[in-house]
């Protein structure tokens, strides 16, 4: 038969202390999903305006001619 001993109150503590030590030095992960969401945002940024729908649809149009034309 296999008999499991319980760590001492201190070393329990201990582990304890570790464990919130290490969550507390860790970044936010989304605080650091949102600075790199915010990053690639101003990669896209042109100084152009947006295309209307109009200009879209006509781009989509035109690579459907060019795909299955």
């Amino acid at each position: 038969m296999i008999r499991c001993v319980s760590p001492a109150e201190s070393d329990r503590l201990e582990l304890i202390r570790a464990i919130i030590e290490s969550l507390q030095n860790q970044p936010s992960q989304k605080s650091e999903r949102t600075r790199i969401i915010k990053q690639m945002k101003g990669l896209l940024k042109t100084n152009q305006p947006a295309p209307t729908d109009e200009q879209v649809n006509a781009m989509l149009e035109q690579h459907r001619v060019e795909k299955y034309l």
